[in-house]
């Protein structure tokens, strides 16, 4: 046996358990799992860090999906173009997301469960609340970026996002022995709730509840079992039985009809056809016979499923029958799991607002912190510049007696005469007080002679002014 080969004896369990929990919490953490800070998967991350990358912006023309899926899949997200287009499909829909974040161009799938057309013919773009709430800021060192899969770009770890993203789009993903659930909530519930617990940080889920009393669904929907929604807030894990809203309405010679306007958020897709199918299951098998005809209206304004009632129908009894025969009433299990400090958590609504008031905090101190060193930077320059105006002269006179650069720099920065050709003693002796930073130094050098007109200095002067309120500020 050669002295490089090394056979090492291990349990075959042991490996497979190590290399089964190492692919979980891959899958866990990087794929299947939305960030606790900015409530979206790395494949939602990535695909919105790439259209603002690319420039796709809400006042800008739309540009193709397959643009985008192919730039997201070569820089940031290498599994596959349906997993990424998937992705951008759904931030497009508003019957998925309380809050879509793609405007989306084209065929993006409808809410009977009818797929969206092929990336080659779908465009899309930014929404403005994106722009300004999700990536704003990303030029002001507010987030940590790493390395791509390939090392070639840098990605941001987390999104800049302003609201609690978790709690109004929700979120779905399957990973290996956890799922998450999460439904979506009312843009103005949620910021009311943010504010309430800015100003009372000891906040209960009870107190909570008052400005966010439930969830808020795309589709519309009734909460049949309100009672158990403070023990699902404060738990993260519980049940939500959810109804579709049924309309009473009459109908000439006594013959009414049922209305359904908003079903529950589980129906959509093909379990709207099911929905009608089972009705006809009713019907056929008996089960009532107050049902005469039913019509699927629903358009772009809205559901509508109408049913056609036999004269003297008994509408309560009708209605309870769909409830529980049909998925005119669903369960939305709800398991409000989400990656915090890089490892997996259930937490109900008030941590949720907790870590997003934390983060929120976390921005703002990075962006306070870039944008006053910024301002120091410029402070040291511009009081640099107006120095050497005053004495601009003797600077003229270093530089015409200089030989190099090196020997000019070391004199403003250092004070040091030698090899320097001066017209006077006194110049050398001014030349010798003189002590500019390495900065300064590299400005004057490359300052423009035009910068000595009377009013460009008296603008840099308001310039340093305006500079010195920022810093202040």
């Amino acid at each position: 046996m050669n002295e490089q080969e090394q056979i090492i004896h291990t349990e075959y369990s042991e490996l497979m358990q190590k290399s089964y929990i190492d692919y979980a919490m891959s899958v866990i953490v990087s794929r299947a799992l939305p960030d606790v800070r900015d409530g979206l998967k790395p494949v939602q991350r990535r695909t919105l860090y790439d259209m603002y990358e690319l420039g796709i912006r809400y006042d800008k023309p739309y540009r193709k999906c397959a643009r985008i899926v192919g730039d997201t899949m070569g820089k940031y997200h290498p599994h596959g173009d349906s997993s990424i287009y998937g992705a951008l499909v759904v931030l497009a829909q508003d019957f998925k997301m309380g809050q879509p974040l793609v405007d989306g161009h084209g065929n993006f799938g409808s809410i009977e469960g009818d797929g969206a057309a092929a990336m080659r013919y779908t465009e899309a773009r930014l929404h403005k609340l994106t722009q300004e709430a999700y990536l704003a800021d990303l030029d002001k060192d507010v987030v940590d970026f790493v390395p791509n899969f390939d090392e070639t770009e840098k990605e941001p770890e987390v999104l800049p996002v302003k609201v609690p993203n978790l709690l109004l789009n929700g979120a779905e993903g399957i990973a290996v022995g956890m799922t998450t659930s999460i439904p979506p909530h009312n843009f103005g519930e949620v910021m009311d709730g943010v504010i309430a617990y800015m100003k009372n940080p000891d906040i209960n889920t009870m107190q909570m509840m008052k400005y966010i009393p439930g969830p808020d669904f795309p589709t519309g929907g009734i909460i049949a079992n309100q009672d158990e929604l403070a023990a699902i807030y404060s738990t993260g894990v519980g049940k939500i039985k959810i109804r579709g809203k049924v309309e009473l309405e009459k109908g000439k010679n006594g013959k009414d009809r049922l209305v359904i306007t908003e079903i529950p958020y589980t129906m959509i897709g093909a379990n709207i056809g099911k929905f009608l199918n089972d009705v006809y299951g009713l019907v056929e098998s008996k089960k009532t016979n107050d049902i005469v005809d039913i019509t699927n209206q629903s358009s772009k304004e809205g559901i509508r499923i109408v049913l056609e009632l036999r004269k003297g129908a008994d509408v309560e009894n009708l209605k309870n029958l769909l409830y529980k025969k049909t998925k005119l009433e669903d369960t939305f299990g709800v398991n409000m799991l989400a990656v915090a400090d890089g490892r997996p958590e259930t937490m109900g609504i008030v941590p949720m607002i907790r870590h997003h008031v934390n983060f929120q905090y976390e921005l703002a101190t990075r962006k306070y912190q870039t944008l006053l060193a910024k301002e120091l930077d410029k402070k040291e320059i511009q009081e640099g510049l107006i120095e050497a105006c005053n004495v601009i002269d003797l600077i003229i006179e270093i530089l015409r007696g200089s030989k190099n650069v090196k020997d000019a720099k070391a004199c403003l920065t250092q004070g040091m005469t030698d090899g320097i050709k001066f017209k006077s003693e006194q110049s050398k002796k001014d030349a010798a007080k003189l002590h500019f930073t390495e900065r300064q130094a590299s400005a004057i050098l490359e300052m423009r002679l035009y910068r000595l007109i009377g009013l460009e200095i008296e603008a840099l002067m308001k310039e340093h002014e305006e500079t010195l309120k920022n810093i202040a500020d």
